[in-house]
């Protein structure tokens, strides 16, 4: 079996308004729904639209021999429901055809498993509901936000039935090892593990329209080529990148589009690969040899590790004080401070305060509403004092 499986994160987090000290007790709704409908159209009008409109005229060219997958945040999906119901419209299209999976998540697109298991699975169960109700399908195989993932992850994520999980081929994990194979969890066999080409990935996502680049313009002669030219016995090329990557990172004038559309014909015409969902190769392929990740990877930047989000001391403090809240907010049984714990849970809240941008700026300034980390920071916790508030009531 030589397979390409591609699969995309789809997600938008639910902004936070500017919220001031003096705020603090008497104003108790947190959201910017102007700037949060305003990126959420954006991002509709040049992304998801046009590039779920490539994806079904290509699954209508090609049949069965054209297969992709999606993970799609809840938070992303509410606001689907608010703001964007077209595109939610668009994505239960592209199910329905039989060829697009959706894989399962935890629904803020939260850093839960990091911290409390409970909450974890009580909000992975809450997207499989989300998930069923609007495209009536099952998730089989996981992916953890920002493709976070630890031996201890996939043991959990194993025992909650599930067979299959997806996270990065990070080289410090794999040495010498090629991510283009099945792989399995160390703790429990049982968990296939399927593990990003982040070269080949990342040429899409991140080189296609830099000019700089020694391999621009990429054609999908050339991208074919690079495919053809890896060992024969290995056996899949995972592509996995952010949705945004077509029409929002790589606006249309790049070609990207164009590319998308060129690429399966190139792939059939010019190579003996297939395309198949995650579920598939989880399915038919068989893992070469446990991979050890003792501590979490993920998928962002050069380090492929955890400091997007937590490391320095603003995020450390922002999150261990938010989670120091979990028993108070279990016993409290009020729709409003729920969907405030939820929402408040969302790993971007964390981004926005990371410090690492002389290597990484463009990205952690990706539809930032904040001048600065400390900004975001004060900001967050001015938002999560009010928070301790309310819970204070419920003595």
């Amino acid at each position: 079996m030589r397979t390409i499986c591609f699969y995309f994160q789809v997600h938008q987090p639910f902004r936070l308004k500017r919220y001031k000290f003096f705020d603090i007790g008497n104003d108790h709704y947190y959201y910017n729904d102007f700037e949060n409908r305003n990126i959420m159209r954006k991002v509709a009008e040049k992304c998801y639209l046009p590039t779920n409109q490539v994806f079904l005229d290509l699954i209508q060219e090609y049949g069965d021999r054209f297969k992709i997958a999606y993970s799609i945040s809840g938070v992303a999906i509410d606001q689907f429901e608010m703001y964007a119901p077209d595109v939610l419209e668009s994505f239960k299209r592209l199910v329905a055809t039989g060829n697009v999976e959706i894989l399962s998540e935890t629904y803020a697109h939260s850093l839960s498993a990091l911290k409390s298991y409970e909450e974890f699975e009580r909000q992975i169960n809450m997207h499989r509901q989300k998930i069923k109700e609007h495209f009536g399908v099952e998730p089989k195989v996981f992916r953890n936000t920002e493709l976070i993932y630890s031996d201890q992850i996939g043991e959990y994520i194993s025992n909650m039935g599930f067979k299959g999980m997806i996270s990065e081929g990070a080289k410090h994990i794999l040495g010498w090892k090629s991510p283009n194979y099945l792989y399995c969890n160390a703790i429990n066999p049982k968990l296939k593990l399927l593990l990003k080409n982040f070269k080949l990935s990342d040429d899409i996502a991140f080189r296609f329209s830099n000019h700089a680049w020694e391999e621009f313009p990429l054609t999908t002669e050339k991208f074919v080529a690079w495919l053809n030219a890896i060992d024969p016995k290995e056996e899949m090329v995972n592509l996995f990148m952010d949705y945004e990557t077509f029409g929002e990172h790589q606006w249309e004038e790049t070609g990207i589009f164009e590319f998308l559309k060129a690429l399966p014909d190139a792939v059939f015409r010019y190579s003996n690969y297939t395309f198949s969902t995650p579920s598939e190769i989880v399915e038919n392929a068989e893992p070469v040899s446990k991979i050890h990740v003792p501590y979490p990877i993920s998928w962002a930047d050069e380090e492929r590790d955890l400091t997007a989000w937590l490391g320095n001391e603003l995020q450390d403090e922002a999150f261990n004080n938010l989670y120091s809240l979990y028993d108070k907010v279990k016993e409290i049984n009020d729709p409003e401070i729920w969907k405030d714990w939820l929402y408040l849970q969302t790993s971007d809240h964390f981004y926005y305060m990371c410090t690492k941008w002389f290597s990484d700026g463009d990205v952690h300034k990706y539809f930032n509403p904040y001048e600065s980390p400390y900004e975001a920071f004060v900001n967050y916790m001015n938002i999560l004092s009010d928070f301790i508030i309310r819970l204070k009531k419920y003595k």
